[in-house]
């Protein structure tokens, strides 16, 4: 199931860590120019180190989801208001009446700049993190990236790792027909082609299904050593427990309340969750052929993003106003200095990392 692995290849997991590292720095700021700063970083590396494959075009699927995103945070705040309040209107909308019982809801009414500009600021946050995510998806291939997981881990990341490949093939076999289509002078639109062209690519998908699970029953997927049942149950509460930990740690750390107990527990949920999936990796029975080394440059790829994230968010501790302007006064955004020279740590990989070898699709 898993491909073969690349020498000179980045370790798939720094380039998910360097692009989730990117995403936390985007929620620690609402300023516009850090949010384009770093959906630009994000943009150059995808540029110069994807692979030509199908998943790797994923990004520009990625951004259009962003600014779909966009506009329907946009479209809500004026359609359903805003908590905002401004002096600046731009238009008024008719408003519609509500019973009482839904009182705080309002439908229509004055759409003000403040409330507009508070939308884009919270969308482009959450734009920001899809285009991180999706340049994760451009960057690390989900073959090499499922012969890094632990063994514990390993049956759902075939499952995740088939999910992320259907869709690329998917696409590509729609793109082959209606070439195919047109060639022959047969329509490939409407209705019609729609029809004509979808039964083909369900029919090379079942095949591709039937295929897969064929090879995973030949290569013996499922197989697992027995364990004594004292290991299950130390492997079962270290992962709940180090999973619950991860995610109290997190909430400690996006909260200002959180701030002082929020590393402590996270750094001890993911020792525990660590220590649990090593334990469950001795249910696996499958070996690695020519796993991806994590050397010197993985260690560059991943140190330059959680440099970002853990800059951005000292920055946010020590100067609130300028990662977070103000829309009550209406003020234009400033860029700050350091954190913006933070925000450029993120190119280190499009620097002093060589491309990787290009890799079967």
């Amino acid at each position: 199931m898993t491909s073969t692995g690349h020498r000179g290849a980045v370790h798939p997991g720094a380039w998910w860590l360097w692009a989730l590292s990117l995403g936390t720095a985007a929620t620690r700021t609402t300023n516009p120019l850090l949010l384009a700063l770093l959906i630009s970083a994000s943009a150059y590396v995808v540029a110069t180190h994807r692979a030509p494959t199908p998943l790797a075009r994923s990004y520009a699927a990625f951004a259009r989801l962003a600014l779909a995103v966009l506009l329907v945070r946009l479209l809500f705040a004026v359609a359903l208001g805003s908590p905002i309040p401004g002096t600046h209107t731009l238009f008024t909308l008719p408003e519609v009446p509500l019973p009482h019982w839904a009182q705080g809801i309002r439908l229509g009414g004055k759409v003000t700049a403040e409330a507009l500009v508070f939308a884009a600021y919270d969308g482009l946050k959450l734009a920001t993190l899809l285009i991180c995510v999706g340049a994760a998806n451009a960057l690390a291939a989900p073959g090499r990236l499922l012969k890094s997981l632990p063994g514990a881990l390993y049956e759902t990341g075939v499952a995740v790792v088939v999910a992320l490949t259907f869709a690329p093939h998917l696409v590509a076999d729609v793109q082959r027909l209606r070439a195919a289509r047109r060639l022959r002078g047969r329509p490939d639109r409407g209705l019609r082609g729609l029809l004509q062209v979808g039964l083909p690519v369900l029919e090379g998908a079942l095949e591709r299904s039937v295929a897969l699970a064929a090879a995973m029953e030949a290569r013996g997927y499922g197989r697992a050593a027995e364990v004594p049942a004292r290991v299950r149950r130390t492997t079962a509460a270290l992962t709940l427990g180090g999973l619950l930990g991860v995610c109290a740690g997190t909430y400690g750390l996006l909260t200002a309340e959180g701030g002082t107990y929020g590393l402590p527990v996270l750094l001890a949920g993911v020792a525990a969750a660590l220590a649990g999936l090593r334990l469950g990796g001795r249910r696996s029975l499958r070996t690695r052929y020519r796993p991806d080394p994590w050397d010197a440059r993985a260690w560059l790829v991943a140190g330059s993003g959680a440099a970002v994230a853990a800059l951005l968010t000292l920055a946010a501790d020590r100067d609130p106003e300028a990662l977070h302007p103000g829309v009550v006064p209406l003020v234009a955004p400033a860029l700050p200095l350091w954190p913006a020279a933070a925000v450029l740590l993120s190119l280190l990989p499009a620097l002093a990392v060589p491309k990787d070898p290009e890799e079967p699709s």
